[in-house]
């Protein structure tokens, strides 16, 4: 069985859970997951997790994320993107400055309260709201505290390509228009359950144009850039090539392969080694409590603090935080 994280390019069409499905058929291996979802229009970083790295998947999740999103002005949907049904269109846009649109951007830098869409996964009272948004039916959404660390205006672009709307409100002339709505490019990093489609969304109402996503790129998950990301296309030809098979240690394998798989280890590299004396590996194992007297170590370590745990060959085996109160290290997760 192979361990490890691979740093996956989520391509347009298909969901997070195809992802994993077809990395399962390509390594003949149930043990795999991903570590936060992507819409079926996304492209861009989705970390999967291998054999026990799928323990890490729950941790991963809670990192930041990168996005590159594309946003019109002038368009508003029901699902808050370019895929779905226009609910409003706005042809004669208020005259805004490039410093009026930027100002009202960067208004949502912080936190701030974003009501979730109905076209999400999220459950209440244990459905999906999409399925109840596809039937019709739209509830009462809590906001939820998100959190938007930085956001950059790459571009606006004010005579961008038409659109064509065939799919007007009720109240709206029927028939299709051709018209250059302002495009904006945006690049955001934010917290864990912050939907960008809704940030878009939220931006339009404020500059009064309203507004929807038309794409999107995740181009950073925690440590994993799109720069290093591999497709799935790519990584079934290395796979038929029999240069992933887990035979072959990391040392042995081309230049371009050694990043391909990450070892769960390196997913903690910032963490200092604690090493386990001889005659102890027991306690690992069975995921009991180390003290000073059984490990090794040349420092005193702090309360809370976390330690990537060896054994006495060398092998990566958990992590352990240690208690100041107990004198001891608790077990945090065991590979």
């Amino acid at each position: 069985m192979i361990d490890g994280i691979i740093n996956i390019f989520k391509e347009k069409g298909p969901t997070s859970h195809d992802v994993v499905a077809r990395m399962r058929r390509i390594f003949k291996m149930k043990r795999i997951g991903h570590t936060g979802t992507l819409d079926p229009d996304a492209t861009g970083v989705l970390p999967v997790c291998l054999g026990n790295a799928t323990k890490l998947c729950e941790l991963m999740t809670d990192k930041t994320k990168e996005y590159r999103a594309v946003m019109i002005l002038g368009i508003t949907t029901d699902t808050q993107d370019i895929s779905g049904k226009i609910t409003k269109n706005c042809i004669r846009l208020p005259e805004l400055s490039k410093e009026d649109i930027i100002k009202n951007i960067m208004y949502f830098k912080g936190e701030y309260m974003q009501i979730p869409p109905m076209y999400s996964a999220i459950k209440v009272g244990g459905r999906k709201l999409v399925d109840l948004a596809r039937q019709g039916i739209e509830i009462k959404r809590e906001p939820r505290k998100v959190e938007i660390f930085d956001i950059e205006v790459e571009d606006i672009i004010t005579e961008a390509e038409g659109i064509k709307l065939n799919r007007t409100p009720e109240k709206s002339p029927a028939g299709a228009y051709d018209i250059p709505f302002p495009r904006i490019i945006i690049k955001v990093c934010c917290s864990k359950g912050t939907y960008i489609r809704t940030l878009c969304h939220d931006i339009g109402e404020r500059l009064g144009t309203g507004a929807c996503m038309e794409s999107l790129v995740r181009i950073r998950s925690g440590e994993f850039r799109i720069e290093d990301s591999i497709s799935l296309g790519r990584l079934e030809e290395l796979v038929k090539e029999e240069l992933l098979r887990e035979e072959k240690l990391i040392s042995e394998r081309p230049e371009y392969l050694k990043h391909v798989i990450m070892p769960i280890e390196h997913y903690f590299k910032k963490l200092d080694i604690l090493k386990v004396k001889k005659g102890y590996e027991r306690y690992i194992e069975n995921g009991n409590k180390l003290s000073l007297i059984n490990t090794c170590i040349e420092r005193k370590p702090y309360d809370g603090e976390f330690f990537r745990v060896y054994d006495i060959n060398g092998s990566f085996k958990a992590v352990y935080k240690y208690i100041e109160n107990d004198n001891q290290f608790i077990v945090y997760k065991n590979f």
